[in-house]
């Protein structure tokens, strides 16, 4: 026979998944773990730290810093994006907007993608109002194209990854 306690407003017996239900609690990483070494047998397996000489790790950081989507402010704009040889693209976001958040990763990716085909950067609207304005930003996130100096195209919002790369390679065909 089945009990009629409720739960949740209804009675057990209609949901009976709720009283079998078992939350595990995370409780943390433990100290010990944090502070372990690597046992002799993790280091016979092979895994070894190595370090690279420092004139490798300069020129690694170098080549991470191009690969990536950099700050572009009004001081910076005409020197970064319109005397640029290479295309241009440009994210206009916020730090307060959720489908910029979503789109940055995308960015990321792409500037790793076409590193020295293209020049990607990334505008805070808040910090910049004025470029916006120039451009006609009234939604965020605008990814906006220049090539030559000259704004292509523009694409409003979050938008697949696919979108991009497409609207990217229209430029790099040019």
């Amino acid at each position: 026979m089945m009990s009629t306690a409720t739960t949740y407003g209804f009675p057990q017996r209609y949901h009976p998944t709720v009283a079998k239900l078992n939350l595990y609690k995370y409780h943390g990483v433990k100290k010990s773990f944090l502070n372990s070494s690597p046992s002799p047998s993790s280091l016979k397996m092979g895994v070894k730290s190595r370090r690279l000489p420092r004139s490798s790790r300069i020129v690694s950081q170098a080549r991470d810093a191009l690969n990536q989507v950099q700050v572009v402010t009004d001081s910076s704009w005409s020197n970064l994006v319109i005397a640029s040889e290479n295309p241009v693209l440009v994210e206009f976001w916020a730090p307060w907007c959720g489908p910029c958040r979503m789109i940055a990763p995308v960015i990321d990716e792409l500037a790793k993608e076409y590193a020295g085909k293209i020049a990607c950067y990334k505008l805070n609207t808040d910090d910049c109002p004025n470029i916006a304005t120039q451009y006609g930003i009234r939604s965020i996130p605008t990814v906006l194209f220049f090539k030559n100096g000259e704004k292509k195209e523009s694409v409003i919002g979050a938008v697949p990854k696919s979108t991009l790369s497409a609207t990217i390679e229209k430029y790099l065909e040019l």
